[in-house]
C-alpha cells in the first residue's frame, strides 16, 4: 500500500506539542488621557441635562387602591416621621394628617418663619 499524496486545497494544522501561554498586553501607566481618542474629543463630558431647582423631597405619600380590596397608605418623611394606615377610613385620615405634617415639619419650616408666626 502506498500512501496518497495530500491534496494542495487541504492544510494540515500541526498539534502543538505542549501548553503555551497567552501573549500578555503591555504594562501601561493609567495616568492621563484615554488611548485611542482623538486628541480634543471629549469622553463623557457633557452638563447635566437636568440641572436642579435647588428642590428636592421631603415627605412622601404612597397609596395603593385596587379594586374590590382594602386601601393602604403610608407617609414617610426625611424628619423620622413614619406612619402606615389600612382601611379606606383611616387612609382618609392619613391623607389629611400627612397634609398637615407639612405646615409643622422641622425640615419644611425655617427659623424665620417660626419668629414671624
Amino acid at each position: 500500500m502506498s500512501t496518497r499524496p495530500h491534496s494542495p486545497l487541504k492544510s494540515i494544522t500541526t498539534t502543538p506539542d505542549g501548553p503555551h501561554a497567552a501573549a500578555q498586553p503591555v504594562d501601561t501607566t493609567a495616568v492621563g488621557e484615554p488611548k485611542g481618542v482623538a486628541e480634543g474629543v471629549p469622553i463623557a463630558v457633557r452638563p447635566d441635562p437636568h440641572p436642579g431647582d435647588g428642590r428636592y423631597a421631603v415627605a412622601w405619600l404612597t397609596i395603593c387602591a385596587p379594586r374590590d380590596a382594602i386601601p393602604t397608605a403610608t407617609s414617610k418623611c426625611l424628619c423620622g416621621r413614619d406612619r402606615s394606615a389600612v382601611g379606606r377610613p383611616r387612609v382618609l385620615a392619613l391623607i389629611a394628617d400627612h397634609e398637615a405634617h407639612r405646615e409643622t415639619c422641622p425640615l419644611r419650616t425655617t427659623q424665620e418663619g417660626r419668629a414671624a408666626a
